[in-house]
């Protein structure tokens, strides 16, 4: 199923006077990680079908300084924060929505000290939003009665309270959602938190994310829903150390709704 993806850019939305309803906070990972631009173009296929007036800053989009600031280096954190800041105060924005919750934790909790004050909601968030005000209609399709296990991403779960809308989310697809023996406050880390991501782990006896996928296992699920890029490749690394890819996907909650009836 093709559909032709609208992704305006703030520039060219000033340009015709408007303003839009959300700015899209793509993120590192959504605008280039081969994986992570699925869930991207996912997301705005929602967004395009539920007629959002939304934009993206495009290219004067910068990293938001989440890992730099987990690293330590908070010099290069501000200098990355205030840039961005820059930019969507001059195109006074009010609203954004990002499916990363380290943006979504980021701009939320610690621009507003360097003056960014904005609403910000995780995709998840947004994507029940629409759902309750009828703009965006859920239909199992082809998960209907898939078992699911949901991975709450530590940033979107532990740090900011947000358990209950990406479960929502997953029950409005008519399939059997099981929870793993640590989820929500008790959530495991998927081991890229922190900017671990960028490196390689410490010596010890298992990774974090082998653990966190065996923690999935236990659920036997036909698909692990993740809510962040991040948690989407190390438990996808996790399935493939377990040379489980065949059987078991890992999706984003935004590619299982919007790729719920193509068939």
């Amino acid at each position: 199923m093709s559909e032709t993806l609208r992704v305006p850019t703030m520039a060219e939305m000033m340009a015709q006077g408007k303003q839009p309803e959300v700015l899209f906070w793509v993120g590192c990972a959504g605008s280039f990680d081969d994986r992570a631009k699925k869930i991207t173009k996912a997301f705005v296929r929602l967004m395009n079908r539920a007629d959002v007036e939304f934009a993206v800053l495009g290219a004067e989009e910068s990293c938001t300084g989440d890992p730099a600031k987990r690293a330590g280096n908070e010099f290069l954190f501000q200098m990355q924060a205030v840039t961005n800041i820059e930019v969507m105060n001059a195109y006074e924005i009010k609203k954004v929505v990002t499916a990363c919750p380290h943006c979504f934790n980021t701009i939320k909790n610690e621009y507003p000290s360097l003056g960014g004050n904005y609403e910000v909601m995780h995709h998840t968030q947004f994507l029940k939003s629409l759902l309750d005000e009828g703009r965006l209609t859920i239909e199992g399709g082809q998960f209907k009665g898939k078992r699911i296990t949901y991975h709450d991403p530590c940033y979107l779960g532990r740090a900011n309270g947000v358990y209950e809308a990406p479960r929502d989310l997953i029950r409005k697809l008519d399939v059997e959602l099981v929870e793993m023996r640590k989820c929500k406050k008790q959530g495991l880390c998927c081991g890229a938190g922190g900017a671990q991501m960028f490196k390689e782990p410490e010596k010890g006896d298992k990774d974090v994310n082998i653990e966190r996928t065996e923690q999935a296992l236990e659920t036997k699920p036909n698909i692990i829903a993740a809510g962040c890029p991040f948690c989407n490749t190390m438990m996808t690394d996790g399935i493939k150390g377990k040379e489980k890819e065949d059987e078991i996907a890992v999706m984003d909650i935004a590619e299982l709704i919007a790729n719920a009836q193509d068939l």
